[in-house]
């Protein structure tokens, strides 16, 4: 047998052997440690959210000496603002406070959507939720609100919406 053939079959046995350890570290960490999401008693609260508040202000109609000092193609009659109204959060379960959060709008000139993600572990079982959300800040106290008492199944994900094509806060 030449050499080069005896360079062949060491580098193949080499690289069989290299591929078989690979695929065996990749097999014990596929199952050790084990990995558990949540106790076997627990079920998972999710809020999650994107939406944008309403204008901080009303739309107004500019002076015509306003106007006279812009330029011909800057002329629009209304001003409207571009910031929006941060978002706050409420969650309340069985009557005690979960959560409270204030979501800023994003954006440089704070034009852009709030967003709201957080993740509360409850104990399996019939929980009475509130969740009051405020997305305009010319508005006292809470715009939406909704309560219900729900069963949650140990490992069940309640998760908290907000859409107001569906009326607002949901529960799914």
């Amino acid at each position: 047998m030449n050499e080069h053939a005896r360079t062949g079959a060491a580098s193949w046995l080499g690289q069989a052997l290299l591929y078989g350890l690979f695929a065996a570290v990749i097999g014990v960490f596929s199952r050790w440690p084990p990995y558990q999401h949540l106790a076997p008693d627990q079920a998972l609260l999710k809020l999650s959210f994107s939406q944008p508040g309403k204008p901080v202000s009303e739309c107004r109609r500019a002076t015509e000496e306003e106007l006279a000092k812009l330029p011909p193609n800057m002329r629009a009659p209304m001003r409207c603002p571009r910031e929006r109204s941060p978002i706050t959060v409420e969650v309340d379960v069985d009557g005690r406070a979960a959560l409270r959060h204030v979501a800023r709008p994003s954006g440089l000139s704070r034009d852009g959507a709030s967003a709201v993600y957080r993740r509360m572990e409850l104990a399996a079982g019939a929980h009475h939720i509130a969740v009051r959300l405020n997305d305009d800040v010319r508005v006292s106290g809470f715009n939406h609100t909704r309560e219900d008492t729900v069963t949650l199944q140990p490992a069940q994900i309640l998760v908290i919406d907000f859409d107001p094509e569906r009326g607002g806060i949901t529960l799914r």
